[in-house]
């Protein structure tokens, strides 16, 4: 609850973020850090303030339990949910040292794993709690067990949708109303 109040006159923790990253003042740079990490760690998470993200991404259960190491990059549009881990290889003799590159539209699943210097491509769902330490080509398909690629011939839609009083989906950090008809028909029928 404190972390909420101290981050309010920011706007959003994501502003906050940002203020971390461009402040020019030392002094009021590690104030920002040292909110930010209060905040963090109220809400049991660690998204690095030096992550690198495109655009602000789509988490629906909130940032709880969430983990984005430092040095990571993670495309626009992408949708991340609970106890997902973007997590750098820091193992010296490792051929993964590094850390992850998330490419655009990407749409994880909760519980993944991505790990190491992998290069995720555009347009990519990571099911729940599958494990990737390797290549993701884009428009592909990640599911959990053994984690086989599956590659699409089109790119898969990874917008997040979600319904209150109407059919909504996640974009360019806000929410809008859905209006394919087609989209719609299928969200309908669920």
């Amino acid at each position: 609850m404190l972390a909420k109040l101290l981050v309010l006159p920011f706007g959003s923790v994501w502003k906050l973020k940002t203020l971390c990253i461009k402040s020019k003042n030392r002094f009021l740079k590690k104030a920002f850090i040292k909110l930010y990490e209060i905040y963090q760690y109220e809400n049991s998470s660690s998204v690095a303030w030096n992550s690198d993200f495109e655009g602000q991404p789509c988490f629906p259960h909130g940032i709880k339990s969430i983990f984005v190491s430092g040095g990571a990059k993670v495309g626009s549009g992408c949708v991340i949910f609970q106890q997902v881990t973007i997590g750098s290889n820091l193992l010296p003799d490792s051929r993964g040292l590094g850390a992850p590159v998330i490419g655009r539209n990407c749409y994880i699943g909760a519980g993944a794993k991505i790990v190491g210097n992998v290069r995720i491509g555009d347009n990519v769902r990571i099911g729940a709690n599958a494990v990737v330490f390797r290549d993701v080509p884009d428009n592909s398909v990640v599911v959990s067990g053994s984690s086989e690629i599956i590659q699409k011939s089109s790119a898969p839609d990874n917008r997040f949708y979600s319904y209150s009083d109407r059919w909504v989906y996640w974009e360019n950090a806000r929410w809008c109303p859905v209006t394919d008809e087609s989209v719609l028909a299928r969200l309908e029928n669920i």
